[in-house]
Protein backbone atom coordinates (compact mmCIF):
# COMPACT_ATOMS: atom_id res chain seq x y z
CA UNK A 1 0.00 0.00 0.00
CA UNK A 2 2.71 2.31 -0.23
CA UNK A 3 1.42 4.29 -3.05
CA UNK A 4 -1.75 5.06 -1.24
CA UNK A 5 -2.20 8.43 -0.09
CA UNK A 6 -4.81 10.87 1.10
CA UNK A 7 -6.06 13.79 0.99
CA UNK A 8 -8.89 15.18 3.29
CA UNK A 9 -10.58 18.49 1.77
CA UNK A 10 -13.11 20.56 3.52
CA UNK A 11 -14.42 22.39 0.13
CA UNK A 12 -16.35 20.62 -2.55
CA UNK A 13 -15.61 23.07 -4.77
CA UNK A 14 -11.80 21.92 -4.97
CA UNK A 15 -12.72 18.41 -4.97
CA UNK A 16 -10.73 16.79 -8.03
CA UNK A 17 -12.86 16.21 -10.99
CA UNK A 18 -12.89 12.62 -11.39
CA UNK A 19 -14.61 12.74 -7.92
CA UNK A 20 -18.49 12.17 -8.96
CA UNK A 21 -16.84 9.20 -11.40
CA UNK A 22 -15.64 6.97 -8.62
CA UNK A 23 -18.67 7.62 -6.63
CA UNK A 24 -21.06 6.88 -9.26
CA UNK A 25 -22.76 4.28 -7.44
CA UNK A 26 -23.55 6.57 -4.39
CA UNK A 27 -25.51 9.87 -4.67
CA UNK A 28 -24.60 10.51 -1.22
CA UNK A 29 -20.99 10.71 -2.14
CA UNK A 30 -21.14 12.59 -5.15
CA UNK A 31 -21.17 16.60 -5.26
CA UNK A 32 -24.12 17.60 -5.59
CA UNK A 33 -25.17 15.92 -2.34
CA UNK A 34 -22.17 17.00 -0.68
CA UNK A 35 -22.63 20.73 -1.51
CA UNK A 36 -26.39 20.35 0.23
CA UNK A 37 -24.06 18.75 3.01
CA UNK A 38 -21.17 21.88 3.14
CA UNK A 39 -23.88 24.78 2.73
CA UNK A 40 -26.72 23.68 4.51
CA UNK A 41 -25.33 21.39 7.39
CA UNK A 42 -26.35 21.56 10.76
CA UNK A 43 -25.22 24.33 13.00
CA UNK A 44 -23.05 21.94 14.93
CA UNK A 45 -21.38 19.81 12.28
CA UNK A 46 -18.97 20.51 9.94
CA UNK A 47 -18.10 18.17 6.99
CA UNK A 48 -14.60 16.37 5.60
CA UNK A 49 -14.34 15.26 2.05
CA UNK A 50 -11.73 12.93 1.59
CA UNK A 51 -10.08 11.70 -1.48
CA UNK A 52 -8.11 8.74 -1.82
CA UNK A 53 -5.61 8.33 -4.43
CA UNK A 54 -3.22 5.68 -5.66
CA UNK A 55 -0.13 7.90 -6.92
CA UNK A 56 -2.13 10.39 -8.60
CA UNK A 57 -5.10 8.20 -9.14
CA UNK A 58 -8.29 8.87 -7.56
CA UNK A 59 -9.31 5.20 -6.53
CA UNK A 60 -11.71 6.28 -3.52
CA UNK A 61 -13.97 8.96 -2.06
CA UNK A 62 -15.03 9.15 1.59
CA UNK A 63 -16.66 11.41 3.66
CA UNK A 64 -16.20 12.45 7.90
CA UNK A 65 -18.39 14.96 10.07
CA UNK A 66 -17.40 16.01 12.89
CA UNK A 67 -20.42 17.24 15.48
CA UNK A 68 -20.47 19.34 18.87
CA UNK A 69 -23.26 17.98 20.78
CA UNK A 70 -22.53 20.58 23.32
CA UNK A 71 -24.19 23.49 20.92
CA UNK A 72 -27.80 21.34 20.99
CA UNK A 73 -30.62 22.51 23.28
CA UNK A 74 -31.89 18.99 23.39
CA UNK A 75 -31.16 15.23 22.52
CA UNK A 76 -35.23 14.13 22.45
CA UNK A 77 -37.21 15.03 24.29
CA UNK A 78 -39.73 11.76 23.74
CA UNK A 79 -38.21 9.36 26.71
CA UNK A 80 -38.13 11.89 29.62
CA UNK A 81 -36.39 9.13 32.38
CA UNK A 82 -33.92 8.94 34.32
CA UNK A 83 -31.91 7.24 31.90
CA UNK A 84 -32.43 10.08 29.36
CA UNK A 85 -30.94 12.70 32.13
CA UNK A 86 -28.10 9.85 32.73
CA UNK A 87 -27.22 10.25 29.03
CA UNK A 88 -27.59 13.93 28.22
CA UNK A 89 -25.23 14.35 31.71
CA UNK A 90 -22.45 11.79 29.83
CA UNK A 91 -22.87 13.27 26.52
CA UNK A 92 -22.34 17.01 27.71
CA UNK A 93 -19.22 15.84 30.60
CA UNK A 94 -17.29 13.37 28.08
CA UNK A 95 -18.64 12.86 25.08
CA UNK A 96 -19.29 16.38 23.28
CA UNK A 97 -17.10 16.35 20.47
CA UNK A 98 -17.72 13.76 18.27
CA UNK A 99 -15.44 12.39 14.94
CA UNK A 100 -17.63 10.31 12.98
CA UNK A 101 -16.04 8.28 10.02
CA UNK A 102 -19.29 8.40 7.15
CA UNK A 103 -22.82 10.14 7.49
CA UNK A 104 -24.31 10.66 10.88
CA UNK A 105 -27.54 11.89 9.22
CA UNK A 106 -28.66 9.15 7.00
CA UNK A 107 -28.44 5.23 7.79
CA UNK A 108 -26.84 2.47 5.70
CA UNK A 109 -23.23 2.28 3.85
CA UNK A 110 -22.59 5.43 3.09
CA UNK A 111 -19.09 6.20 4.59
CA UNK A 112 -17.14 5.57 1.30
CA UNK A 113 -16.99 3.84 -2.05
CA UNK A 114 -13.76 2.67 -4.84
CA UNK A 115 -13.58 3.07 -8.35
CA UNK A 116 -12.27 -0.71 -7.85
CA UNK A 117 -12.26 -3.95 -5.26
CA UNK A 118 -9.27 -2.92 -2.84
CA UNK A 119 -8.14 -5.07 0.00
CA UNK A 120 -9.77 -4.39 3.30
CA UNK A 121 -6.54 -4.14 5.31
CA UNK A 122 -6.12 -0.78 3.07
CA UNK A 123 -9.45 0.46 4.19
CA UNK A 124 -9.13 -0.03 7.60
CA UNK A 125 -5.60 1.54 7.28
CA UNK A 126 -6.53 4.45 5.27
CA UNK A 127 -9.88 5.08 7.55
CA UNK A 128 -7.72 5.04 10.97
CA UNK A 129 -5.24 7.37 9.36
CA UNK A 130 -7.86 9.88 8.58
CA UNK A 131 -8.83 10.01 12.09
CA UNK A 132 -5.56 10.45 13.28
CA UNK A 133 -4.91 13.24 10.55
CA UNK A 134 -8.48 14.89 12.10
CA UNK A 135 -8.08 14.34 15.45
CA UNK A 136 -4.74 16.28 14.99
CA UNK A 137 -6.67 18.87 12.95
CA UNK A 138 -8.81 19.79 16.21
CA UNK A 139 -6.26 19.72 18.22
CA UNK A 140 -4.60 22.57 16.30
CA UNK A 141 -7.65 24.80 16.90
CA UNK A 142 -7.43 23.88 20.95
CA UNK A 143 -10.55 21.07 20.52
CA UNK A 144 -10.42 17.95 21.97
CA UNK A 145 -12.13 15.11 20.27
CA UNK A 146 -14.06 13.09 22.89
CA UNK A 147 -15.45 9.82 20.93
CA UNK A 148 -14.33 8.09 17.72
CA UNK A 149 -17.01 6.70 15.84
CA UNK A 150 -16.91 4.60 12.24
CA UNK A 151 -20.14 3.60 10.69
CA UNK A 152 -22.55 1.65 9.07
CA UNK A 153 -21.43 -1.71 8.01
CA UNK A 154 -22.97 -4.50 7.08
CA UNK A 155 -22.13 -7.20 9.51
CA UNK A 156 -20.10 -9.52 7.11
CA UNK A 157 -17.28 -6.06 6.20
CA UNK A 158 -17.54 -5.65 9.75
CA UNK A 159 -16.06 -9.46 10.26
CA UNK A 160 -13.12 -8.21 7.78
CA UNK A 161 -12.11 -5.14 9.27
CA UNK A 162 -11.92 -7.11 12.73
CA UNK A 163 -9.16 -8.57 11.40
CA UNK A 164 -7.32 -5.45 10.53
CA UNK A 165 -7.01 -1.75 12.82
CA UNK A 166 -10.18 -2.35 14.01
CA UNK A 167 -10.08 -5.42 16.21
CA UNK A 168 -9.56 -3.52 19.38
CA UNK A 169 -12.24 -1.34 18.68
CA UNK A 170 -15.42 -1.52 20.16
CA UNK A 171 -18.18 -3.13 18.21
CA UNK A 172 -21.63 -1.88 18.71
CA UNK A 173 -24.64 -2.98 17.26
CA UNK A 174 -27.59 -0.33 16.70
CA UNK A 175 -31.40 -0.19 16.16
CA UNK A 176 -31.76 -2.26 12.65
CA UNK A 177 -31.80 -0.77 9.44
CA UNK A 178 -35.08 -1.16 7.82
CA UNK A 179 -34.86 -2.29 3.87
CA UNK A 180 -37.70 -3.80 1.74
CA UNK A 181 -36.02 -5.56 -1.22
CA UNK A 182 -39.21 -5.47 -3.63
CA UNK A 183 -40.59 -7.72 -5.57
CA UNK A 184 -39.55 -7.86 -9.18
CA UNK A 185 -43.24 -9.04 -10.09
CA UNK A 186 -44.56 -6.16 -9.04
CA UNK A 187 -45.59 -3.05 -11.72
CA UNK A 188 -48.02 -1.47 -8.91
CA UNK A 189 -49.74 -0.62 -5.91
CA UNK A 190 -52.48 -3.43 -6.78
CA UNK A 191 -49.82 -5.98 -6.92
CA UNK A 192 -48.02 -5.03 -3.76
CA UNK A 193 -51.85 -4.92 -1.79
CA UNK A 194 -52.42 -8.23 -3.43
CA UNK A 195 -49.82 -9.64 -1.56
CA UNK A 196 -50.91 -8.63 1.75
CA UNK A 197 -52.68 -11.30 4.25
CA UNK A 198 -56.42 -10.06 4.84
CA UNK A 199 -55.27 -8.48 8.19
CA UNK A 200 -52.40 -6.45 6.11
CA UNK A 201 -54.88 -5.74 3.70
CA UNK A 202 -57.44 -4.56 6.11
CA UNK A 203 -54.74 -2.17 7.47
CA UNK A 204 -53.90 -0.41 4.03
CA UNK A 205 -57.66 0.47 3.21
CA UNK A 206 -58.31 1.26 6.85
CA UNK A 207 -55.29 3.76 6.33
CA UNK A 208 -56.43 4.93 2.60
CA UNK A 209 -59.61 5.95 4.23
CA UNK A 210 -58.32 8.27 7.01
CA UNK A 211 -56.28 10.49 4.47
CA UNK A 212 -59.30 10.84 2.10
CA UNK A 213 -59.84 14.46 1.30
CA UNK A 214 -55.82 14.69 1.84
CA UNK A 215 -53.83 16.00 -1.34
CA UNK A 216 -50.52 14.98 -2.06
CA UNK A 217 -48.28 16.77 -4.31
CA UNK A 218 -44.83 16.69 -5.34
CA UNK A 219 -43.95 20.27 -4.71
CA UNK A 220 -41.16 21.75 -7.14
CA UNK A 221 -38.43 24.16 -5.96
CA UNK A 222 -40.67 27.35 -5.83
CA UNK A 223 -43.20 25.57 -3.84
CA UNK A 224 -40.19 24.29 -1.37
CA UNK A 225 -39.67 27.51 -1.11
CA UNK A 226 -42.82 29.05 -0.38
CA UNK A 227 -43.44 26.38 2.09
CA UNK A 228 -39.97 26.66 3.93
CA UNK A 229 -41.44 27.74 7.35
CA UNK A 230 -43.99 25.43 7.41
CA UNK A 231 -42.08 22.82 6.48
CA UNK A 232 -38.89 23.21 9.24
CA UNK A 233 -42.35 23.42 11.75
CA UNK A 234 -43.37 20.52 10.72
CA UNK A 235 -39.91 18.72 10.56
CA UNK A 236 -38.40 19.92 13.57
CA UNK A 237 -42.05 18.52 15.78
CA UNK A 238 -40.68 14.91 14.66
CA UNK A 239 -36.83 15.65 15.32
CA UNK A 240 -37.24 16.91 18.62
CA UNK A 241 -39.77 14.78 19.61
CA UNK A 242 -37.52 11.88 18.90
CA UNK A 243 -36.07 8.93 21.11
CA UNK A 244 -32.45 10.84 20.49
CA UNK A 245 -30.66 13.44 18.17
CA UNK A 246 -27.24 14.98 17.83
CA UNK A 247 -28.31 17.30 14.80
CA UNK A 248 -30.95 19.55 13.83
CA UNK A 249 -31.33 20.68 9.97
CA UNK A 250 -30.65 24.15 8.96
CA UNK A 251 -34.31 25.76 8.05
CA UNK A 252 -33.14 26.14 3.83
CA UNK A 253 -31.98 22.29 4.04
CA UNK A 254 -34.30 21.12 1.56
CA UNK A 255 -34.71 24.30 -0.94
CA UNK A 256 -31.12 23.72 -0.98
CA UNK A 257 -31.05 19.94 -1.53
CA UNK A 258 -34.07 20.39 -4.18
CA UNK A 259 -31.54 23.29 -6.02
CA UNK A 260 -28.45 20.53 -6.11
CA UNK A 261 -30.22 17.44 -6.91
CA UNK A 262 -33.09 18.29 -9.10
CA UNK A 263 -35.24 15.47 -10.29
CA UNK A 264 -33.44 12.79 -7.91
CA UNK A 265 -34.56 14.48 -4.69
CA UNK A 266 -38.30 14.92 -4.16
CA UNK A 267 -40.52 16.16 -1.42
CA UNK A 268 -44.26 15.78 -1.14
CA UNK A 269 -46.47 17.57 0.57
CA UNK A 270 -49.60 16.56 2.19
CA UNK A 271 -52.42 19.22 2.09
CA UNK A 272 -55.81 19.72 4.09
CA UNK A 273 -57.98 22.59 3.17
CA UNK A 274 -54.66 23.59 1.26
CA UNK A 275 -52.72 24.26 4.47
CA UNK A 276 -49.35 21.99 4.63
CA UNK A 277 -50.00 19.47 7.47
CA UNK A 278 -46.98 16.98 6.48
CA UNK A 279 -44.05 16.08 4.18
CA UNK A 280 -41.60 13.41 3.24
CA UNK A 281 -38.66 13.15 0.98
CA UNK A 282 -37.13 10.85 -1.25
CA UNK A 283 -33.58 10.30 -2.89
CA UNK A 284 -33.33 8.56 -5.82
CA UNK A 285 -30.02 6.02 -5.34
CA UNK A 286 -29.23 4.55 -8.74
CA UNK A 287 -31.68 1.30 -8.31
CA UNK A 288 -32.24 2.30 -4.35
CA UNK A 289 -35.44 4.56 -3.06
CA UNK A 290 -33.55 6.02 -0.14
CA UNK A 291 -36.16 7.95 2.22
CA UNK A 292 -35.15 10.91 3.91
CA UNK A 293 -36.49 13.21 6.48
CA UNK A 294 -40.14 14.30 7.19
CA UNK A 295 -42.54 16.08 9.50
CA UNK A 296 -46.13 16.00 10.10
CA UNK A 297 -47.71 17.72 13.38
CA UNK A 298 -49.21 14.98 15.97
CA UNK A 299 -52.85 16.11 15.69
CA UNK A 300 -52.90 15.31 11.82
CA UNK A 301 -51.01 12.89 12.09
CA UNK A 302 -53.02 10.75 14.51
CA UNK A 303 -56.89 11.77 12.86
CA UNK A 304 -54.93 10.52 9.35
CA UNK A 305 -52.69 8.38 9.76
CA UNK A 306 -50.41 10.38 8.34
CA UNK A 307 -46.80 8.17 8.82
CA UNK A 308 -48.71 5.27 7.93
CA UNK A 309 -50.02 6.71 4.71
CA UNK A 310 -46.20 8.03 3.96
CA UNK A 311 -44.56 4.77 3.86
CA UNK A 312 -47.66 3.49 1.59
CA UNK A 313 -47.02 6.05 -0.74
CA UNK A 314 -43.21 6.05 -1.05
CA UNK A 315 -43.19 2.03 -1.51
CA UNK A 316 -45.43 2.59 -4.10
CA UNK A 317 -43.39 4.90 -5.77
CA UNK A 318 -40.51 2.60 -5.60
CA UNK A 319 -42.57 -0.06 -6.81
CA UNK A 320 -43.97 2.29 -9.82
CA UNK A 321 -40.64 3.48 -10.63
CA UNK A 322 -38.50 -0.20 -10.59
CA UNK A 323 -36.88 0.34 -7.68
CA UNK A 324 -34.88 -3.00 -6.51
CA UNK A 325 -35.38 -1.68 -2.70
CA UNK A 326 -35.95 0.88 -0.64
CA UNK A 327 -33.80 1.83 2.53
CA UNK A 328 -36.57 2.92 5.40
CA UNK A 329 -33.51 3.50 8.16
CA UNK A 330 -34.07 3.08 11.62
CA UNK A 331 -37.05 3.78 13.99
CA UNK A 332 -40.21 3.11 14.02
CA UNK A 333 -39.40 -0.38 13.29
CA UNK A 334 -42.45 -2.29 14.01
CA UNK A 335 -44.64 0.00 11.39
CA UNK A 336 -41.76 -0.43 8.85
CA UNK A 337 -42.42 -3.96 9.13
CA UNK A 338 -45.94 -3.97 8.83
CA UNK A 339 -45.80 -2.07 5.64
CA UNK A 340 -42.83 -4.99 4.08
CA UNK A 341 -39.53 -3.79 5.56
CA UNK A 342 -37.28 -6.55 6.94
CA UNK A 343 -34.67 -5.87 9.96
CA UNK A 344 -31.03 -5.84 8.55
CA UNK A 345 -28.85 -5.65 11.40
CA UNK A 346 -25.84 -2.95 11.25
CA UNK A 347 -22.75 -2.38 13.11
CA UNK A 348 -20.02 0.42 13.90
CA UNK A 349 -16.98 0.99 15.49
CA UNK A 350 -16.97 3.45 18.50
CA UNK A 351 -13.73 4.89 20.93
CA UNK A 352 -13.17 7.38 23.18
CA UNK A 353 -9.54 8.96 22.99
CA UNK A 354 -9.22 9.12 26.94
CA UNK A 355 -7.89 5.46 27.40
CA UNK A 356 -9.79 4.78 31.07
CA UNK A 357 -12.70 5.93 29.29
CA UNK A 358 -12.13 3.47 26.40
CA UNK A 359 -11.81 0.60 28.83
CA UNK A 360 -15.10 1.39 30.75
CA UNK A 361 -17.05 1.95 26.78
CA UNK A 362 -18.84 -1.33 26.65
CA UNK A 363 -20.61 0.00 29.83
CA UNK A 364 -21.18 3.55 28.52
CA UNK A 365 -22.60 2.70 25.72
CA UNK A 366 -25.24 0.95 27.19
CA UNK A 367 -26.12 4.12 28.55
CA UNK A 368 -26.74 6.07 25.46
CA UNK A 369 -27.92 4.16 23.20
CA UNK A 370 -32.03 3.64 23.77
CA UNK A 371 -33.46 0.40 24.39
CA UNK A 372 -35.72 -0.78 21.35
CA UNK A 373 -38.49 -3.34 22.07
CA UNK A 374 -40.61 -4.13 19.36
CA UNK A 375 -42.69 -7.18 17.09
CA UNK A 376 -41.13 -7.58 13.90
CA UNK A 377 -44.44 -8.36 11.22
CA UNK A 378 -44.92 -10.65 8.82
CA UNK A 379 -48.12 -8.89 6.61
CA UNK A 380 -47.39 -10.99 2.95
CA UNK A 381 -49.28 -14.17 2.53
Amino acid sequence: MENITFKIYRDVQSLPEQWDEVASENHFLQKPYLNVLQHTAPINMECFYIGIFNVSELIGVSIAQYVNVDQLESFGERDNCLKTHIRNFIFKKFCSHVLFLGNNMITGENSFVFKNKVPVAWISKILSECTQELIHYFKQKKIKIHIVTYKDFYKSFTKELKAHDFKSLYEFNTQPNMIFKLDPEWKNSADYVNAFTKKYRDQYKRAHKKIEGIVTKELCLEEIIQYEERIYELYHYVAVNAPFNTFFLSKNHFSFFKKQCGNRFKLFGYFKDSILIGFHTILLNESTLETYFLGYDEEHQKEHMLYLNMLYNMTEFGIEHQFKKIIFGRTALEIKSSIGAEPIDMTGFIFHTNPFINFLMPKIFSKLEPNVSWQPRHPFK
